[in-house]
């Protein structure tokens, strides 16, 4: 006879992992945990993270992280944690399993393209971004690497470009390759540097009604020359705002290959049996609308103005 507990958790299983890869069912002590915060002081590998073909995928490692400095790239395939398969969890559960505490190690079997499985073992810590960099070529064009859109990030980015601008920067290049998650109004505050009106990006709800409209700001605006921004296939989540924004609002020109496509926020909705379904309520979207996550591989992301592969991009 069935066990009818495990029926149905099953079921809820299924049924939230059908939906998009950040939406998952949790058992009555996820929902604890989650409720709680990280009270434990668990850590990472410093690597933004989704669901490809059921397997755990690299967007892109995090600068500097403890995934960067033990070899993993964007594009990683993780099969393995430790001895679990990740085909078998969530997205929600594989996170769990990487996190521990600081300087443990987590051994993983990575599937990397053009090349053969691979395990490398990551110890495991605090991740913190590096900060924007910023140099002037002799041409007066100015390269911009934005490193992360975490909290903060943005007056960062600000004062780098201000230090450019007074060096007499005619021209910028904002270089967003591997450059994935981050907060939605860090984003905002980038793209408004180099852009004086209009709407700049959107959230998203159901039916794909637009629950909030982020606009530029003239008096933040602080270069009015042109500007071409690099992606790639590790862009995503903030930095595809920034890009979207360029692009849309013909502030200027995207170079490089189709972003990842991310940028969703998630409402944890409780059962009766103290379980619950984590579903995602919000997407990001660019300023005509388009959500990034959209539904399917094909249809996420942002698509560059002009397409060029990365290995041909220095």
């Amino acid at each position: 006879e069935p066990n009818m507990d495990k029926v149905r958790a099953g079921a809820l299983r299924g049924l939230a992992y059908g939906l998009d890869p950040y939406s998952t069912y949790l058992t009555p002590d996820q929902v604890k945990d989650f409720n709680a915060g990280n009270k434990d002081n668990l850590v990472g590998i410093g690597a933004e993270l989704s669901q490809v073909a059921s397997y755990l995928y690299v967007i892109a490692p995090m600068k500097g992280s403890p995934a960067d400095l033990a070899g993993i790239k964007a594009g990683d395939i993780i099969e393995y944690i430790d001895n679990k398969a990740t085909r078998d969890i969530s997205l929600y559960d594989a996170k769990q399993l990487l996190n521990g505490a600081g300087g443990t190690e987590v051994k993983l079997r990575i599937l990397r393209s053009n090349s053969s499985p691979l395990t490398i073992s990551v110890k495991r810590g605090a991740a913190r971004a590096a900060s924007a960099e910023g140099r002037l070529e002799a041409t007066k064009v100015c390269i911009l690497r934005i490193n992360s859109f975490a909290d903060g990030e943005a007056a960062d980015v600000r004062a780098r470009l201000q230090d450019l601008v007074k060096q007499g920067a005619q021209k910028i290049v904002v270089d967003m390759r591997d450059t994935a998650g981050g907060s939605l109004t860090e984003a905002v505050t980038v793209a408004n540097l180099f852009i004086k009106d209009g709407v700049l990006a959107e959230t998203v709800g159901r039916e794909g009604k637009a629950l909030k409209t982020f606009t530029a700001d003239p008096k933040l605006t602080i270069f009015n020359g042109p500007v071409v921004a690099l992606i790639d296939n590790g862009t995503a989540g903030a930095a595809e705002v920034v890009a979207s924004a360029l692009m849309e609002r013909n502030r200027g020109q995207v170079v490089g290959e189709k972003s990842f496509g991310a940028g969703t926020e998630q409402q944890l909705f409780t059962l009766r049996g103290g379980d619950g379904l984590l579903l995602t309520t919000v997407k990001w979207a660019s300023s005509n609308g388009k959500t990034f996550l959209g539904e399917d591989r094909q249809h996420s992301g942002v698509t560059p103005n002009v397409e060029v592969k990365g290995q041909e991009v220095s």
